[in-house]
């Protein structure tokens, strides 16, 4: 099965034009000289993918492409024009064009954004079937401007072989972006290997990375393949690479630049074909100033870089991500889905989310679980999601105070404690920590639970 192109354009020599090239290239071409037509080819032939005339007599293409959206939202439409100007491009854009090309038309440029339209398409209907099969798919779910972002910029990298570098938040969602980004490369079909730098001692990650041969050192008891070479010919993601120690850094580097490595205790050169794809919560670049981190390692894997959007730019998304988590929830537990009534979704959408997508996730499980009724109402949003729930004494201390279980109130203090170094940083988990002492990921857990 070829994919189908529908071509409206009211020009006889751009239809064949187009034609001749796109069925060259093996697609199954269809044609419209107006709108009205084009409505109807789409409505009896399903075409993959619209490329429209933006100028057309009677019915035009901001027109037409409205109708096509309405009414078949899932099919990609390229609009095209000679007489391009940024008013009818922005209203394109919002009209829901996925892009916008002026004549006379590049080649090149015509099957780039043709096969990125396609491999769009392509990541949303699998996304649909994935969310039925893994809720954590859900953590890319939404209609939110930076949703959109993420998931061209996802389409565009996924089908390189380019190293890769997502950073964010905690709890944003970065090992699951760079899962979908393997799912829809060209390694699909090859092993996706995980490494959490910040889990494995020093001593112990070059080990994981590499490998060792028997005997390597005192607890090397037997070979071992090191999670290079179990990722062969896929992707190796190195989760939380901020943490990683230079000396490590360092043999990474040469693995990269070489494409080859050697076991620990091992003197056979072994070859390297994986696909680099790193994350990091921290600002690499600060890391790099204060001699944490190496330069040439930075630019070798921030060769694409992903910005992953906190949840607090993307709460649009969050009455999608409650009734997904809700779903999932209810699947799991064999019990009846919950509802959320609005007043406590306006709760949920108003609250300033530290811990991201995982700290709303970890909520929406707890009292789906917790609750005994079928709906979820605003009674039963604890604090801090329902601030107001902190006034019952007048004041936090007097909350803190009233508590009668001395275990339970270190917790909760310790809880307020961190809630508010942190919000003196402005949300800042790393310097808080550093200022009073402490690991960022306690903090990050202890709030996390909250």
């Amino acid at each position: 099965m070829y994919p189908t192109v529908l071509i409206v354009d009211d020009e006889k020599s751009i239809i064949e034009s187009l034609e001749g090239i796109l069925s060259d290239d093996g697609f199954e071409v269809l044609h419209a000289f107006n709108g009205y037509e084009a409505m109807k080819k789409i409505e009896a032939e399903s075409p993959d993918i619209v490329l429209l005339d933006i100028w057309m007599p009677g019915m035009d293409g901001i027109e037409t492409l409205k109708e096509i959206k309405k009414n078949f939202p899932s099919i990609p439409v390229v609009m095209i024009t000679g007489h391009g100007t940024i008013e009818s491009a922005v209203e394109a854009t919002k009209s829901g064009a996925f892009d916008f090309l002026e004549k006379p038309l590049s080649i090149n440029r015509i099957m780039v954004t043709i096969n990125n339209a396609l491999n769009f398409r392509r990541l949303k209907e699998q996304n649909k079937y994935l969310r039925k099969k893994n809720i954590e798919k859900y953590s890319i779910s939404g209609s939110s401007q930076a949703v959109k972002e993420l998931n061209k910029q996802i389409i565009k990298a996924a089908p390189t072989d380019a190293s890769i570098l997502i950073s964010g938040e905690n709890g944003t969602g970065k090992e699951l972006i760079a899962k979908t980004i393997h799912q829809f490369s060209f390694r699909a079909e090859e092993p996706f290997i995980i490494v959490n730098c910040a889990a494995i001692s020093g001593e112990s990650i070059e080990s994981e990375l590499f490998g060792h041969e028997k005997g390597a050192f005192p607890r090397a008891s037997a070979k071992n393949k090191g999670k290079f070479e179990l990722a062969s010919k896929g992707t190796l993601f190195l989760d939380e690479i901020g943490d990683m120690n230079l000396e490590t850094q360092s043999k990474i580097l040469r693995a990269l630049e070489t494409k080859t490595f050697q076991r620990i205790g091992g003197g056979r050169i072994l070859q390297v074909d994986v696909r680099i794809i790193a994350a990091t919560n921290k600002d690499i670049e600060q890391e790099i100033n204060n001699g944490n981190f190496r330069k040439d390692l930075f630019y070798r894997l921030n060769v694409i870089p992903i910005k992953m959007p906190s949840l607090k730019k993307r709460k649009e998304d969050i009455p999608i991500l409650v009734e997904s988590f809700l779903a999932a929830c209810s699947k799991k537990t064999k019990n009846i889905q919950k509802e959320i009534e609005k007043d406590a979704l306006k709760l949920l959408m108003n609250y300033d989310w530290q811990g991201n997508i995982r700290e709303l996730k970890n909520l929406i499980e707890r009292l789906s679980i917790m609750v005994k009724e079928d709906t979820l109402k605003r009674e039963h949003i604890p604090y801090p999601y329902d601030s107001a729930k902190n006034n019952i004494f007048g004041h936090k201390e007097n909350y803190l105070f009233s508590l009668e279980n001395f275990n339970k109130a270190k917790i909760e203090f310790e809880k307020e404690f961190l809630r508010n170094k942190v919000k003196q940083e402005n949300g800042n988990v790393d310097i808080a920590a550093e200022k009073i002492g402490i690991v960022p990921s306690y903090i990050s857990e202890i709030l996390k639970e909250s």
